[in-house]
């Protein structure tokens, strides 16, 4: 299936994205996967990630918990985004089929920060054009904010007036681990290969 028609065809309208800056202490004596992070955040990883309450494409409520049960690549977008979005959901929908063709199984996660037109339905026939296993999440305003926050992600609607408004955010890719929580996160210029050779690390110290 050709991802990219699957997205482009109802976007005619220019991206604008965000970006969020994160700046790195770490202590690699105290951290088992230190030889895998190329990346380094202010307060060490505990300081992002956490749990969060969403709504799935079927309209049921989940937790964090109920979500990452698998290693997963989180990001935080919406179906409205002409370029930023699709270009990188299908960047990591792609990282997650050569880690599979490795015999690594991880889990594609699209979570919106545009609740008002992202329904579940939307989510669900976004997420499912992707990849077969990303799972889409939208939720209330306050959910959507929380889950943002906890990620320390950023995201602001422009106020156009109409239904075609833009929303600027930040573009990182975050992976999570069951049982360790948040550990990396991976910057938009990345191809899925090297996407995926940063995850085989992190997963091969589980």
């Amino acid at each position: 299936m050709n991802r990219f028609a699957a997205i482009f065809a109802g976007t005619a309208i220019i991206a604008i994205a965000g970006s969020t800056w994160i700046y790195a202490v770490t202590r690699p004596g105290d951290d088992v996967f230190a030889q895998c992070r190329a990346s380094q955040i202010a307060g060490g990883s505990d300081t992002i990630g956490g749990d969060f309450t969403l709504v799935n494409s079927d309209g049921q409520t989940v937790t964090s918990k109920d979500v990452i049960t698998k290693p997963s690549l989180v990001y935080f977008g919406y179906t409205f985004c002409p370029d930023v979005c699709p270009i990188d959901a299908v960047r990591n929908a792609e990282a997650v089929d050569i880690l599979e063709e490795r015999g690594e199984e991880v889990t594609p996660v699209f979570i919106t920060i545009d609740p008002e037109r992202d329904t579940p339905e939307v989510m669900g026939a976004y997420a499912g054009n992707m990849h077969e296993r990303m799972i889409g999440l939208t939720g209330s305003p306050e959910q959507v904010k929380a889950a943002s926050q906890a990620y320390r992600t950023y995201y602001k609607a422009q106020d156009t007036g109409d239904d075609f408004y833009l929303v600027d955010h930040s573009t990182f890719t975050y992976l999570v681990l069951p049982e360790h929580g948040f550990v990396d996160y991976f910057r938009n210029d990345l191809t899925a290969d090297q996407v995926a050779d940063r995850v085989s690390c992190f997963v091969g110290k589980i």
